[in-house]
């Protein structure tokens, strides 16, 4: 089994609890999954099956969502699941008072986590810290947000803004509505998310649990092409004698435009995938080195 499934994440799950159910479903221990998607959201979570586990940092790191903020909240956790810490009344609050206030969120930004998050500090989760009652300093991060959409607006006490949040890897969600909040001065929380993108893969194209299992067990699943999901990287072709000599290890001298090292995907000429290389300018001379070779 080698492959990616694009799984639509239910709510309540971690992306533990979906990589090892998918473990059972298809019988089979190397499985792991393309970023970690908070229980409470649903939506893309990619899974690699068998070696396509060793393309995971291979994969874009583009994400999108479609994130529910309820404005006048404030939460331990900076979405519904934790505990409310205070409320203020939004009712004075239009789309057209909030909808300046989401450019700040655009470009490279500096972003703190949530203290309720998977990050590590001292090989703990920092969420298992915060559980304990520990004072966490959280170190700040850069991200970046491409685009912030506004989908719907509800007015009222708690006011509710619906995104499309379209972002890179690290961009914390439930820090976005927090820090609106904190800019209307009313505080804010994640009171829904669902990942419509993440590794190349549509949540339209999606699927859950349940059906993977039916599909198992019709003898009627199959698994995605890597490949389709890293439509992003360059391409090298080898000849079959070029492509025996890196398989075993050897770096190959090859032609190159782009004079920047970077990762790419490896073929034959005839097509068949054979992993992932570094292209390492050598002089004037630029070399093939293999990262992770999957014959």
């Amino acid at each position: 089994m080698f492959g990616l499934i694009n799984l639509n994440k239910p709510a309540g799950w971690t992306s533990h609890d979906c990589v090892a159910k998918v473990r059972k479903i298809l019988k089979i221990k190397q499985v792991g999954h393309g970023g970690t998607l908070d229980p409470a959201a649903t939506g893309v979570l990619p899974i690699a099956v068998g070696k396509a586990t060793r393309l995971l940092p291979y994969l874009t790191t583009q994400k999108a969502y479609r994130a529910r903020i309820r404005l006048g909240v404030t939460t331990t956790t900076d979405d519904l699941e934790g505990e409310i810490i205070q409320t203020h009344s939004g009712q004075h609050l239009s789309l057209e008072n909030v909808q300046p206030h989401l450019r700040q969120f655009i470009g490279k930004i500096e972003q703190i986590p949530p203290m309720y998050s998977a990050i590590q500090r001292e090989g703990k989760r920092m969420y298992e810290l915060a559980r304990k009652g520990e004072i966490i300093d959280i170190p700040s991060r850069i991200v970046e947000i491409h685009d912030i959409e506004v989908l719907n607006w509800t007015g009222g006490e708690f006011p509710e803004i619906e995104l499309a949040i379209a972002c890179g890897s690290g961009t914390y969600i439930r820090s976005i509505a927090r820090d609106l909040g904190k800019a209307l001065g009313i505080g804010g929380t994640l009171a829904q998310l669902i990942r419509t993108e993440s590794c190349g893969l549509h949540l339209a194209d999606s699927i859950t649990l349940e059906q993977l299992e039916i599909l198992r067990t019709r003898n009627n699943f199959t698994l995605i092409s890597p490949l389709s999901a890293l439509t992003h990287l360059e391409t090298i072709y080898l000849s079959s004698d070029e492509a025996q000599r890196w398989c075993q290890g050897q770096i190959i001298a090859i032609s190159f435009e782009n004079k920047m090292e970077q990762s790419v995907k490896v073929l034959t000429e005839e097509g068949q995938f054979l992993g992932m290389g570094i292209i390492i300018s050598d002089s004037d001379n630029f070399i093939l080195k293999p990262k992770v070779v999957l014959v």
